[in-house]
């Protein structure tokens, strides 16, 4: 354990004095590989379930889930975040994920969330499997926002091709959007 928070503190630190070098932070790296991956992914969605009901009907009706258990991000100027992750297919794991993404800017702190995507139509999962490296934008409709806001999952909603929902937030950073988050399929 102490190892863990060790990294998570080397990760902000390096993060905030801008030197643009992202280290594990727990994320399952240097891990007993996609089991780590799959426990983390397992209690996510326990989490997600519980604290927010209505996503269960979301997961019976998407075609696919990718399952961001833990994401770090950290900035001051310059900033990045990292996570791995696992696609969900009809209950089980078919892939790994890692997730990246630098920002600019106007920016200080750290923060850690975990998210959700739900993949609503055949031709999004299979977009998004085919892909060398998916990078989220305007285009997901957040059903859970980084405020921790329920939006009703009603007929309008279920009928985007991708969907949000990001939770469990710690840490002192505004805001949680996965605009210009890139993901990337992993071998753990």
């Amino acid at each position: 354990m102490t190892h863990s928070i060790l990294t998570r503190r080397a990760f902000a630190f390096g993060a905030v004095a801008g030197t643009g070098t992202l280290a594990a932070c727990g994320n399952g790296i240097g891990s007993s590989g996609s089991g780590t991956i799959d426990a983390r992914v397992n209690a996510t969605l326990d989490q997600m379930f519980r604290e927010y009901p209505n996503t269960r009907t979301l997961a019976d009706k998407a075609n696919g889930m990718l399952v961001m258990p833990l994401v770090t991000e950290a900035g001051l100027g310059f900033g990045g975040a990292y996570g791995r992750g696992a696609l969900r297919v009809n209950n089980s794991s078919v892939d790994y994920y890692s997730v990246t993404k630098a920002t600019g800017g106007l920016q200080i702190g750290a923060q850690q969330y975990a998210h959700v995507l739900f993949f609503m139509t055949n031709d999004a999962l299979s977009d998004f499997r085919r892909s060398p490296g998916w990078a989220a934008g305007g285009n997901i409709e957040y059903v859970i926002s980084d405020k921790g806001d329920s939006l009703s999952a009603d007929t309008t909603t279920v009928l985007s091709p991708v969907l949000a929902v990001v939770f469990a937030r710690a840490g002192l950073r505004l805001g949680a959007t996965l605009d210009g988050t890139k993901y990337t399929r992993i071998i753990p």
